[in-house]
């Protein structure tokens, strides 16, 4: 069974940047998709990007195009997004996710997901 442990979280200022990874492990990944959501205070969990693992397909919510880049290390079992020119409204709790689907990387939903990590938070200062 995969395990996510994710890391890279914490404060920047409006317009700085962080990168999150997320390493995975107890699984060999193939045809899966690798999922970023996220969850801002009082607000639903959202997906922010998505990958398929083996051809590297990605998809991003409108919001974030131009400014975040997911991407994987195959050979670390590891997912990344690069976010930049991040904005107070960014401020959320960052979830990486795991699905045996490799088709879920494409307008990815929850229920695609079903394996997920700790969590880490991003807060950005206005």
């Amino acid at each position: 069974q995969v395990q996510l442990v994710e890391s890279g979280g914490g404060l920047v200022q409006t317009g700085g940047s962080l990168r999150l990874s997320c390493a995975a492990s107890g699984r060999t990944l193939g045809n899966d998709a690798l999922g970023w959501f996220r969850r801002a205070p009082g607000k639903d969990r959202e997906v922010v990007a998505a990958i398929n693992w083996s051809g590297g397909n990605t998809y991003y919510t409108d919001s974030v195009k131009g400014r975040f880049t997911i991407s994987r290390d195959i050979a670390k079992n590891t997912v990344y997004l690069q976010m930049n020119s991040l904005k107070p409204e960014d401020t959320a709790v960052y979830y990486c996710a795991f699905s045996a689907a490799g088709s879920a990387w494409y307008r990815p939903r929850l229920s695609d997901y079903g394996r997920w990590g700790q969590g880490t938070q991003v807060t950005v200062s206005s």
